[in-house]
């Protein structure tokens, strides 16, 4: 089987690749356009994998010279920080969804089967938990990153009706986890850094106790890799995601490595994305399991930072 990753020196990108074993693919086609310059991504590779590397835009590659043979496409290229896509509607457009459909296009002319990482933002403000059977009018995205993912998902659902595509789509909860590519301007790792630095932790106004979705790393890999294995590429939308937490939670579960947090409230243009749980069972119940947890997620990344807080001030 061989396999191509697009944007695949980023947080999620970074340790999928790093995770890849001997025999697992024939080869793994690596694309990046190394816009955020993580070159480290690329720095002791697994041995015995043979990957190709080729620094490219997916908006304006020739694809099809990158997707012909190659079996499965998993399309993590993306315009991901959605508290900035306010400032960028129109490349947010350009790369989260007319990004895909050229992605998506290209799959079906090469006829490989495509893993699409969605988001849980696309549930937005809810009363209750959600899955993936609630009616598209019920759907709030509330950034033009998460109206992009939406907009993406429907378009692959049509592909698939009407041409025949092969895929899967996930609407991945909000990612925590080391790897070597990592991010931090997602809640929990903004968090351990900000802790680990002693400088006050940056909490949306009106978010301190309300519940969100989240991922462990591990379980986005692992949720990866078990598709492929199961060949489960059935056109649907699955929900991943480990733990519906609180933020004071993931606060909590802070303070019992830097006790000393201090909290600064901001207000951020997201503001009416209230509380709301998000169901993982469509996907438990396909046969996946969830292993991660916030609380080694957490103390594993504080762990990673510990060494940038031997200048900081208590």
């Amino acid at each position: 089987m061989r396999l191509l990753i697009t944007g695949a020196l980023g947080h999620i990108g970074s340790k999928l690749i790093h995770n890849i074993k001997p025999g697992q693919f024939k080869d793994v086609t690596l694309l990046d356009n190394m816009l955020t310059q993580r070159y480290s991504s690329l720095f002791n590779l697994p041995p015995g994998v043979k990957f190709k590397f080729y620094e490219e835009n997916i908006c304006q590659a020739d694809l099809d010279k990158y997707f012909k043979g190659v079996d499965v496409v998993i399309h993590l290229a993306a315009i991901t920080d959605a508290a900035s896509t306010f400032d960028k509607k129109e490349l947010v457009e350009e790369v989260n969804y007319l990004g895909t459909k050229k992605v998506a296009e290209a799959c079906l002319r090469n006829k490989c089967r495509l893993i699409f990482p969605s988001t849980t933002s696309v549930y937005g403000t809810q009363e209750e938990v959600v899955d993936e059977s609630c009616h598209a009018n019920v759907l709030q995205p509330q950034s033009p990153y998460a109206e992009s993912k939406l907009k993406a998902e429907k378009l692959l659902l049509k592909l698939g009706k009407e041409s025949k595509l092969k895929f899967v789509i996930f609407r991945l909860g909000t990612i925590f986890g080391t790897s070597i590519g990592m991010r931090f301007h997602t809640a929990v790792n903004k968090f351990c850094w900000q802790a680990v630095l002693g400088v006050p932790i940056s909490v949306w106004r009106t978010a301190l106790h309300q519940k969100r979705p989240y991922l462990d790393l591990n379980d986005a890999l692992a949720a990866m890799r078990f598709v492929i294995e199961q060949d489960l590429f059935d056109n649907r939308v699955y929900n991943v995601v480990t733990e519906n937490l609180t933020v004071n939670d993931i606060l909590e579960n802070i303070k019992q490595h830097l006790p000393k947090i201090k909290i600064k409230y901001v207000d951020v243009k997201i503001m009416n994305q209230l509380s709301y749980c998000v169901s993982n069972d469509r996907f438990k119940n396909a046969g996946f399991k969830f292993k991660g947890n916030m609380k080694k997620g957490i103390a594993e990344t504080i762990t990673l930072l510990k060494g940038t807080a031997s200048g900081k001030k208590n």
